[in-house]
């Protein structure tokens, strides 16, 4: 009986506690446009955002997902090309940052025209599984839903790209081999480590967006993050999907192998790196902000 009635008590506890952060989250809404959104205030529109997503159908989900697949093939296009255009100038280390300039494009369509990207939305959807506002389960398969549109978008673009580049002498087999082979070159644990930077910044790209309040701030933030992704290498797994399997197809360098064990490697480290370090350190600093202000009040009583 006691245990039981400790279990009442713990729940009661809890209930409370998650009342005590929904309130202070509610709170968090702030009309001066002048200034800096605070903590609360994009912890808040970010979970209103995600719980938005989970509203809605899972084709129309599928849907977005494909088209944001297709559409950062786009950042592909330019690096293929840009890589062609520059390599009588230039040595591939070289040419592999200068492709970094091109990179944001795909990104900066998909976000702008909102379409749904697993790692940017990795953080995103995590949220209100923190809040107890949506179940694990839900954010799982909302989670397979955004992957496997993302990746047959991404497989249908490659394909195009793969049959129009060499005709319109944008680039060839060989320069799709080396992109892949500069992706998947590295030791597993290395692209997981850099899967996990990836999916960070891609999380915090997800919150800075929602702290700007104008679009410009917003088109300079995406770009410089995914522009530091691709100028230090970083594995993302959406894009890199596009880049390995362009290579597999397209280059006997790289084998189906490759393209699967850099697609796992990547899709894992992205969610650890976008759900660990930033939906639920940002959730915890709150929480954990909301728990100190409830033990001030208490001591004052």
């Amino acid at each position: 009986m006691s245990e039981e009635l400790q279990e009442q008590q713990e729940k009661r506890e809890a209930d409370k506690k998650q009342k005590n952060i929904d309130k202070e989250i509610k709170k968090s809404k702030s009309s001066n446009t002048d200034t800096a959104k605070s903590h609360g205030e994009i912890l808040r529109e970010q979970i209103i955002e995600g719980l938005k997503t989970y509203d809605r159908q899972l084709a129309s989900i599928f849907t977005s997902s494909l088209t944001a697949g297709m559409e950062i093939g786009f950042s592909y296009l330019l690096m293929g090309a840009t890589f062609s255009f520059f390599s009588d100038y230039f040595t591939e280390d070289v040419l592999f940052k200068i492709i970094s300039l091109v990179y944001p494009l795909g990104f900066i369509m998909v976000i702008f025209g909102q379409s749904i990207l697993f790692t940017e939305q990795t953080s995103l959807l995590t949220l209100p599984v923190l809040n107890n506002k949506r179940s694990t389960g839900s954010l799982l398969r909302l989670w397979g839903t955004v992957i496997a549109g993302n990746l047959i978008g991404g497989y249908i673009i490659a394909l195009v790209l793969i049959w129009i580049g060499p005709r319109l002498h944008l680039f060839d087999a060989h320069i799709m081999g080396s992109i892949a082979k500069h992706v998947t070159e590295f030791p597993p644990f290395v692209i997981f480590v850099s899967a996990i930077l990836a999916g960070w910044m891609m999380g915090l790209l997800s919150w800075l967006v929602t702290s700007s309040r104008d679009t410009i701030t917003r088109f300079m933030i995406i770009f410089i993050i995914t522009a530091t992704m691709a100028f230090t290498g970083l594995h993302h797994s959406i894009i890199g999907s596009i880049e390995v399997f362009s290579g597999y197809i397209a280059s006997p360098d790289v084998s189906l192998g490759d393209y699967l064990s850099f697609e796992s490697i990547a899709l894992l480290g992205n969610a650890v790196g976008g759900v660990v370090f930033v939906a639920l350190f940002k959730y915890r600093a709150f929480v954990s902000n909301v728990d100190i202000y409830k033990g001030m009040n208490n001591k004052d009583r």
